[in-house]
């Protein structure tokens, strides 16, 4: 094996083995093909980035295809979330396509598998079905019309699509083998009778194609190459080829549907299902609340398209089905924020810091670097006055030689400006320090070339000023749920491990540059972590976000735990 091949992922090589056996490379087209029934996840992020890369790697089309063949659960809704989500992560798809362009293709064909002999109206209840289709060791028993005449067939098919019959009432079903050892092939259900409004064709089709028959079909028309799937379609394969069989002719690319494992989060769920669970009993704010693990949730927390891209590549394609911990995709959003983002001052638990010696009524601004990162982003000025706040952990009366931070005779620099000394506190009746009182250096200004301000001391703290802070609302975000796996237990439902913890809502104060601050915009709170500004902020009211901590803290938190 060459080094180059070495490199490459398993499908990958799949496909230099097609173009070395007589693919060219402009037979190769991919999709990505979701259904809009929901919003997509991280876990879609896999299957988008697998497929636009290969676009990418091979200067192939890629097309979005819409799997729209349930109108109870599809809505506008989620088509145009998906689009959202797709273009947001960087990608741009050929040609949009829907299975619902394909609906009178499919009906054509499936008439055409009627007059072969290959398919027949059942007219048995779905429980009768279900009791008929046997075990995985024990074969399924022939339907007691699987042997319907062609022309009856053909009439009450024909009066399924013209709606002549109640839901329930009758399905086609492909005629296979009712022994075969892969269940999927004992007689599949193709159309199903649904009196509901489908987002594009209104209420001109009554009955509706299953997934199965509908995919494959659907790849072959778009003349798709590579039908990339999750290894729970793997069993399905067997019948994507048997329908293949039936319409492909010799002169057209022949779609191959291959699979890759699905990469599972920790401490959350990608089940739409449970998401919408998780939506409809009001755990979380909606689908794009910054818990969920929708993509949509993801961007509005603040993560950026190229951490979800970059935690998607380190991650792989696998073969196996595996759990990826959380902290890997918190791990990539950190190490890019730190990158792009400006640094600046908010302090989210205030304790009242006075200095004493300070002027009354000065207030001067302070030269504030933007980001040591990225010389472009400049500077910024910030004000400093006599009263500030700073974070009630920086500061206790007394501590030992390992707290860096302020303490009753201790000094410490203020972020861009001085050195001060705590001198005393003050308490309240309860016995909490409400203020500390502190002096100052004039000649030890940061940047200001004295002998004074090139002195070191150990501890440096940010602060706010207290006449110019701006409040603001901070949405403190956490893990959604306690356990790793909470959908895998038996003995318990997945929302017995909600983290009731996993939102706290605090009000915080930040520098007053923040204050024009638009929604989406990301900085990083020195000391303290990565936010973004919410939809929710207005001009009256800041809203921020917490993206990410500068630093792991959840491992530490369970094993004190």
């Amino acid at each position: 094996m060459s080094e180059t091949s070495k490199s490459l992922n398993f499908i990958e090589q799949i496909i230099e083995e097609d173009l070395s056996n007589g693919y060219s490379k402009n037979d190769l087209r991919f999709r990505f093909p979701p259904e809009p029934n929901g919003y997509l996840h991280i876990g879609h992020a896999s299957s988008i980035c697998l497929n636009f890369g290969l676009g990418l790697r091979y200067d192939a089309p890629v097309n979005l295809r819409f799997d729209d063949t349930n109108p109870a659960k599809e809505e506008q809704e989620f088509v145009d979330a998906i689009k959202q989500d797709v273009t947001w992560l960087g990608f741009k798809w050929d040609t949009e396509r829907y299975a619902s362009d394909y609906f009178q293709q499919l009906y054509d064909w499936a008439v055409q598998l009627i007059k072969d002999g290959k398919a027949y109206v059942d007219s048995q209840t779905s429980e009768e079905m279900a009791a008929q289709k046997g075990t995985p060791t024990e074969p399924g028993v022939d339907s007691p019309f699987r042997n319907r005449s062609v022309e009856e067939n053909l009439s009450l098919f024909e009066g399924m699509k013209n709606g002549e019959y109640k839901e329930g009432t009758h399905v086609l079903r492909a005629k296979i083998d009712m022994a075969s050892t892969n269940m999927l092939m004992r007689d599949p259900i193709m159309y199903r009778i649904l009196h509901k409004a489908h987002h594009r064709t209104n209420t001109d089709w009554c009955i509706y194609p299953m997934y199965d028959w509908t995919h494959g079909e659907s790849d072959y028309i778009e003349q798709v190459s590579h039908s990339l799937c999750t290894l729970e379609f793997l069993p399905h394969r067997e019948l994507y080829d048997w329908f293949l069989d039936q319409v492909t002719s010799p002169d057209k690319l022949r779609p191959k549907q291959r699979e890759f494992a699905r990469r599972n989060l920790s401490h959350t769920v990608v089940s739409k299902r449970k998401l919408a669970q998780l939506v409809e009993q009001n755990i979380v704010n909606g689908w794009d609340d910054p818990r969920m693990p929708t993509i949509s949730g993801l961007r509005r927390r603040g993560y950026t398209p190229e951490s979800i891209r970059n935690f998607v590549d380190t991650i792989g394609i696998a073969k196996r089905d595996n759990l990826i911990d959380v902290s890997l995709l918190e791990f990539h959003v950190r190490e890019h924020l730190n990158k792009i983002t400006p640094r600046v001052m908010g302090v989210l638990d205030p304790l009242k810091l006075v200095i004493t010696n300070y002027p009354e009524g000065q207030e001067e601004w302070l030269e504030a670097e933007n980001s040591p990162e990225d010389e472009s982003l400049g500077s910024r000025q910030v004000p400093f006055s006599k009263e500030l706040y700073i974070e009630k952990a920086d500061f206790k009366e007394e501590a030992n030689k390992k707290f860096f931070r302020l303490k009753l005779g201790g000094e410490v620099r203020l972020k861009n400006g001085y050195i001060i000394k705590a001198e005393s506190c003050t308490k309240n009746t309860e016995g909490d320090i409400v203020e500390v009182q502190c002096t100052y250096d004039p000649k030890s200004k940061s940047g200001s070339g004295t002998p004074e301000s090139l002195r070191r001391v150990k501890g440096t703290l940010h602060w706010v000023s207290i006449k110019h802070a701006v409040a603001a609302e901070v949405r403190l975000y956490d893990r959604l749920f306690t356990d790793e796996s909470p959908d895998t237990h038996k003995d318990k439902d997945f929302m017995d491990f909600i983290n009731p913890d996993s939102l706290k809502t605090i009000t915080g104060y930040v520098e007053p540059s923040l204050k024009s601050a638009s929604v989406g915009e990301r900085f990083q709170f020195q000391r303290i972590g990565y936010f973004c500004v919410d939809k929710d902020s207005s001009s009256d009211k800041l809203v921020f976000n917490r993206t990410v901590g500068l630093r792991d803290s959840w491992a530490k938190i369970q094993q004190k735990n």
